[in-house]
């Protein structure tokens, strides 16, 4: 089994492209128009679509993958398969503890939709002022009240921008492996990962943007979370060439189950859990899955004729 650096730079350039697809969804800010398009049932259609592009991929193609290098390596098939298993759910393992580490620092993440469009921003949580007196709340001015809103705001744009960044680096080394090893299965797993970056983008634009009042302050904070994946992906360039230009099976094994576990940890964790809750009664979220399931499926069989 064989892993190259022949196709190193159109790899690292669709690793690029897809860690900057935050800056696509942050260019909303400066536009009202793109705000009112980007409904929450658009969203909640893309994030499900990168999910079902993500799963078809991480457990019909690179666990294969990653099965066929241990076969390489001389293990049975069945130990082969014992060891992509392993794998996969090691690097779920690993996913899982860098976005509980991300939500750590982010304990507000799961409330973003608050200043996501078609909400306004301006109202406070579920969970603010319930347990507090109704002249109470209204003996705070205007003022008070608009600032400590734009406050909670900019923690929370700042938070959600950290909490990316982390959950960014894993996805830049994954997509640099596929694209390494085979540029057809990198190009469909980088396309799922800019696909979801869409809108990860825009959740932290929009509430340093509300915060802040600085269109440009906003869409910088999201291009610089998208770098974590080209350096991922660098990093995953160096494993690679100090392993030397042939790479052992073992390795490639390791690397494509451990690439297949965060995959599916990302949409089980972040992409489904956060589709669901901008389409809580399921309008679009369960067919845009299958769409992308189907749609990853026929490129596997085009590209199979």
């Amino acid at each position: 089994m064989s892993l190259t650096l022949d196709h190193a730079g159109i790899a690292f350039l669709m690793v690029l492209v897809a860690g900057f697809a935050t800056c696509v969804g942050a260019s909303a800010v400066f536009c009202q128009c793109c705000v009112k398009l980007a409904s929450k049932r658009v969203l909640a259609a893309g994030l499900a679509f990168s999910a079902g592009i993500m799963l078809y991929v991480s457990f019909i193609e690179i666990f294969q993958k990653a099965k066929g290098g241990f076969e390489a390596a001389g293990l049975a098939e069945k130990h082969a398969y014992m060891a992509s298993t392993l794998c996969t759910f090691l690097g779920m393992l690993i996913m899982r503890l860098l976005i509980a580490a991300a939500r750590c620092l982010d304990p507000d993440h799961e409330d973003f939709e608050l200043v996501m469009p078609g909400c306004d921003a301006s109202q406070p949580s579920a969970t603010e002022g319930t347990e507090a007196p109704a002249a109470d709340i209204r003996e705070i001015s205007k003022e008070e009240k608009k600032g400590q809103q734009e406050k909670r705001l900019l923690r929370m744009g700042l938070n959600t921008a950290l909490a990316i960044t982390i959950h960014n680096f894993p996805e830049g080394l994954a997509g640099m492996v596929a694209g390494l090893i085979d540029p057809t299965v990198g190009f469909t797993l980088t396309s799922a990962i800019a696909i979801h970056n869409i809108p990860e983008g825009l959740c932290i634009a929009l509430p340093i943007y509300y915060s802040t009042g600085s269109r440009l302050r906003g869409f910088l904070l999201s291009a610089a979370a998208g770098l974590a994946e080209p350096v991922g992906a660098l990093i995953a360039w160096g494993i690679v060439g100090a392993s030397g230009e042939d790479m052992h099976g073992t390795i490639y094994g390791i690397l494509f189950g451990l690439v297949a576990g965060i995959m599916i940890m990302i949409v089980a964790l972040e992409l489904l859990p956060t589709a669901h809750r901008f389409d809580p009664k399921d309008t679009v979220v369960t067919h845009a899955l299958v769409a992308g399931m189907l749609v990853m499926a026929t490129s596997l069989v085009l590209f199979m004729v």
